[in-house]
This record gives structure tokens, C-alpha cells and sequence, in this order.
């Protein structure tokens, strides 16, 4: 399993990434936003939109909230405009890592992760080299039980690109374009689903010893603490005693 993938089983375990919910709000807040201005604020004709919209809903924002962010990316309120960044870097034991971000001040954010990779024994990379290491796929996690190689037909047999059934909870892979498809398909084949979006995902792995994970992990913590980062995705795999401790 991927060091992604694995970090992601982390934060589930650990409920809202302990983080103060007002926090997940405005990052929520801000991905909404994104997505309306680049595709409009009608999330039946919006995917992106659409995805967001029922992330920040499965964190029980209000509707009222979303709503105003829609408007004011539309127009239709004033307020501030976010651009996405996605920033490249190393951190500890030479793991590749991806810094997904929504910001209105992009040299505060910039100078930010540089501080927050520089501080860990990490450092900020130029742009194009690290990247080529992970690709977007569209990924969905199922809720809770079932049988996990019958999930795993139903996924295939939905369109689904490759499964991870190894985990507590069965993990669906597809193309970035055949992501709402295949949830459809899931979804009328019966299928509870607990989330799906669209994420980078790393090609190959590289194992750290336990230390390193260690910094690496807190690394990512740091990284994902800031406002303006939406997401971290970083190439290491986790040992599985530190796993079993950070998730406990």
C-alpha cells in the first residue's frame, strides 16, 4: 500500500486530522470556491463542484455557508478570489512531496511551505521535478463492510482502474475522467460510499526507516496545518509499528 494511501487511513483514524473544525471549514470553504470559479456554480453541470460541495457536507458544514461561497466566486458576493498553486519538494530521507494549495497571496504561501520544508530537514523544489513522480486518479473510498473481493468485482465491473482491498476499508482507483462514472456505477450496483475525488497519487514508493517516517509524517502534519494547503501527498511508505501507533 502506498505511503499515501496508508496516511490517508491515519487521519481517518484520527477524525478531522485534529483540527479545529472552524479550520476545515474555511480549507473547504476555499476548495468550493476554486471550483466554481473555474467551472461555474451549478454543481449538477459542475463535477469538481459537485465533489466539493459533498466533502464539506460529509464535515457537516452548514448550507448556507457553501452557498455564499459559491456566490462570491460567481459574482454574486464580494469577497476574496483564490488561485491554486501546487508547490514541489523533498522532505526527510529524500521523499518527493506534493503541496496542493488555495491562496490569495501566493508569496505568503510560498514563503510559508518554503519555512515549513526548510525547518523539517526538507527544502522546496523547483517547479517539473517532483512532480513527474505521482499522477491524479480518482479515488473512492467505500464505507465500512461488505466483503471486500465482492466489493472489489463490483468496482472492476463499475469501470474502476485498479482496487486496494488490503485496508480496514476498500479503496477504488480510476482515470481522473471516469471518476463520476464509476461512482455512479458503484452507487447503483449498491455500493455505500463513504468519499470520492480527485487526488495525486504517487507512482512508486520509497521505504524510510522508522525515524525518518517519524519526520516525515510530522512533516506532512505541518504542511497540512497551514491555510492555504489544501492537500499533501508525499512517495514514503510507513513502517508498520509507526502506523499502528499514530493510528491507535
Amino acid at each position: 500500500m502506498s505511503g499515501h494511501s496508508k496516511w490517508s487511513q491515519i487521519k481517518r483514524q484520527k477524525g478531522v486530522n485534529d483540527v479545529k473544525r472552524g479550520a476545515v471549514f474555511t480549507k473547504m470553504g476555499r476548495e468550493i470556491s476554486v471550483a466554481a470559479r473555474a467551472g461555474g456554480g451549478d454543481a449538477d453541470g459542475n463535477f469538481r463542484l459537485r465533489l466539493a460541495v459533498e466533502r464539506a457536507r460529509a464535515e457537516n458544514m452548514p448550507l448556507d455557508t457553501i452557498k455564499r461561497a459559491i456566490e462570491k466566486a460567481t459574482g454574486g458576493g464580494e469577497g476574496e478570489q483564490f488561485e491554486e498553486i501546487m508547490y514541489e519538494g523533498y522532505g526527510p530521507g529524500g521523499v518527493a512531496i506534493i503541496v496542493e494549495t488555495a491562496t490569495n497571496n501566493k508569496n505568503r504561501t510560498a514563503a510559508d511551505v518554503r519555512s515549513i520544508l526548510t525547518k523539517a530537514g526538507g527544502q522546496l523544489a523547483v517547479s517539473g521535478s517532483v512532480a513527474w513522480q505521482f499522477e491524479q486518479r480518482g479515488v473512492i473510498l467505500l464505507a465500512p463492510g461488505g466483503d471486500p473481493d465482492e466489493l472489489s468485482l463490483l468496482a472492476i465491473d463499475a469501470g474502476a482502474d485498479d482496487v486496494d482491498s488490503t485496508g480496514d476499508q476498500v479503496e477504488v482507483y480510476t482515470e481522473p475522467h471516469e471518476l463520476e462514472s464509476v461512482r455512479r456505477g458503484l452507487e447503483a450496483a449498491g455500493v455505500k460510499i463513504e468519499s470520492a475525488e480527485l487526488s495525486m497519487s504517487p507512482k512508486n514508493t520509497v521505504e524510510l526507516d522508522e525515524g525518518k517516517a517519524r519526520q516525515a509524517l510530522r512533516l506532512v502534519e505541518l504542511l497540512e496545518d497551514q491555510d492555504d494547503v489544501q492537500r499533501v501527498t508525499a512517495n514514503f511508505e510507513i513502517p508498520e509499528a509507526l502506523l499502528a501507533e499514530v493510528g491507535g
